[in-house]
């Protein structure tokens, strides 16, 4: 066997948990056959080069190997050798990501937390007592 349908392949390499999803994907333009969009009937054979996005992640990988059954990931991980340019970009972006802000805090405005409720509640009570005893 030397040819195999993309959506098969991405399915026994362990990109995709099921076919549907991997067929969904390339449907979307997610995944590229040699710097081409893909199909999910396209054939692909050993030596082809497959970049896959998935979420901020973006993979290129060279095709080792065809099979048409999904087995074990140590088999899955035979099927595909990723460039290292992918995995030095890969790394990059994780740790960027790691590295960013958290969004939420860039906040300044906006409905109150808990902890804000709390406070607020806290003051405006505190604010009105007439005792001077706490």
């Amino acid at each position: 066997m030397e040819r195999l349908r993309i959506d098969k392949w991405l399915w026994a390499a362990r990109f995709y948990k099921t076919r549907s999803l991997a067929s969904e994907e390339i449907v979307k333009g997610r995944v590229q056959v040699n710097a081409q969009d893909a199909k999910p009937s396209r054939e692909i054979r050993m030596g082809d080069t497959v970049v896959i996005r998935q979420g901020p992640v973006i993979r290129t990988v060279t095709v080792l190997g065809i099979s048409q059954q999904r087995g074990p990931a140590t088999t899955a991980q035979a099927l595909y050798a990723e460039t290292p340019d992918s995995i030095r970009d890969r790394e990059r972006g994780a740790e960027q990501r790691r590295l960013a802000s958290e969004p939420a805090q860039t906040i300044e405005h906006g409905r109150p937390t808990k902890r804000d409720r709390r406070d607020i509640e806290k003051a405006r009570d505190d604010r009105w007592r007439t005792s001077i005893d706490p």
